[in-house]
């Protein structure tokens, strides 16, 4: 029996430094898989407003409701309530960008 006390490693919440270095390197994925999920958001954005441009200049409507619905369905069955929450963010950081 260890007569150690053992104390949160800063900045981590940890209690161990093994545990503290496996949270530090997880970390470290996160904010690159944050990035990368940025970089797509705003080429999704890109894309949605070349969609857009072209339906507007072709008379057809800025928003697509029928795709939207799609859109949200697809989220929510692949990552339930939540994924409807972020479907509407994406479709609301998309709109009305041109």
């Amino acid at each position: 029996m260890s007569t150690e006390t053992a104390t949160a490693v800063p900045d981590t919440g940890a209690r161990t430094p093994q545990a503290a270095e496996l949270i530090t390197d997880a970390r470290s994925r996160i904010d690159d898989l944050d990035g990368r999920i940025i970089g797509l958001v705003q080429e999704r954005m890109a894309v949605s407003a070349v969609i857009q441009r072209e339906r507007i200049a072709s008379g057809g409507r800025r928003v697509n409701l029928t795709r939207e619905m799609e859109i949200l369905a697809h989220y929510r069955d692949q990552l339930g309530r939540p994924g409807t929450a972020l479907a509407m963010t994406l479709l609301e950081l998309s709109r009305g960008q041109i």
